[in-house]
């Protein structure tokens, strides 16, 4: 699909940018909008339907509600309790995973998932903070902090909407069970972020399932890297009649050597592969 091809490349560019700066990740905003409603201590827990506040259109479905999943993730068509993550490209399910991988909020040294509706720049949104929250089976020794927010575009066109991941910390990636096989809340089947449609549509970050690529200091660092955003560890997708939109992100002026670099690479690359 060429909307894959499209948001790997610009997600290497970013990355290579990423890794040339030292600012520290503040992603996540506005956190307190999102604070109304609290899924209560749980491992594996999901919400009922919850509502959006607005109407969205995302591969000719129509939805104004949805499910908020523990385990970082919402979906539109039924709750997931799936702890151990699985791969969204092809995945039977409509959903927007910010984080996918197994959150245990029931220690009291670990916060509980929040959710909530609001104003944001004169937008309507929905959003979901994951903030120190800990993983299974009830560890706290290492805690992340991510966020979902989902934007009312219905000013752009009927159904529009925008969706962003926002990160501040990413200090685990796997839950300690034998089924996700990690320990100390790494290794295994690791994390999973990107989307899906349930059916042909989908996307995941590079990185993904990858041990150790998405913590921090990792080698697609979600506090470090970005997509359509010049904030570092936010990934901002816009959805148009029904389509997330391949990326538009231009580089800095100040990074343009690190983009010809990794495009040269990628000429490299090429090269080789017509010559084998």
């Amino acid at each position: 699909m060429k909307i894959k091809t499209l948001f790997s490349a610009a997600l290497l560019v970013s990355g290579l940018v990423a890794a040339s700066s030292s600012a520290l990740a503040g992603a996540v905003r506005n956190a307190d909008l999102f604070t109304g409603n609290t899924l209560t201590r749980n491992d594996d827990g999901s919400t009922g339907l919850v509502n959006m506040g607005f109407n969205v259109n995302f591969f000719g479905s129509q939805f104004s509600q949805l499910y908020v999943n523990n385990n970082g993730n919402v979906t539109f068509d039924q709750p997931l309790p799936t702890f151990t993550p699985f791969g969204l490209q092809g995945a039977n399910r409509q959903i927007l995973a910010a984080f996918f991988a197994d959150v245990d909020t029931r220690n009291l040294n670990s916060r509980e998932t929040q959710y909530g509706t609001g104003l944001l720049n004169g937008h309507k949104v929905f959003g979901v903070n994951w903030i120190d929250v800990g993983y299974f089976n009830q560890q706290s020794n290492k805690l992340n902090s991510f966020q979902l927010i989902v934007t009312d575009r219905s000013d752009i066109g009927a159904g529009d909407f925008d969706f962003e991941f926002n990160y501040d910390k990413v200090q685990w990636e796997t839950g300690d069970h034998p089924t996700s096989g990690g320990s100390n809340g790494q290794g295994g089947n690791s994390a999973r972020v990107g989307w899906s449609n349930g059916n042909s549509n989908s996307f995941e970050l590079p990185g993904s399932a990858v041990n150790g690529a998405l913590l921090d200091g990792g080698s697609q660092s979600l506090v470090a890297g970005s997509l359509n955003s010049n904030v570092a560890g936010r990934y901002s997708f816009s959805v148009r009649n029904g389509s997330v939109q391949p990326p538009s992100t231009v580089p800095e002026p100040s990074s343009m050597l690190l983009v010809g670099l990794a495009l040269a690479g990628l000429g490299a690359v090429s090269r080789r592969r017509r010559s084998a």
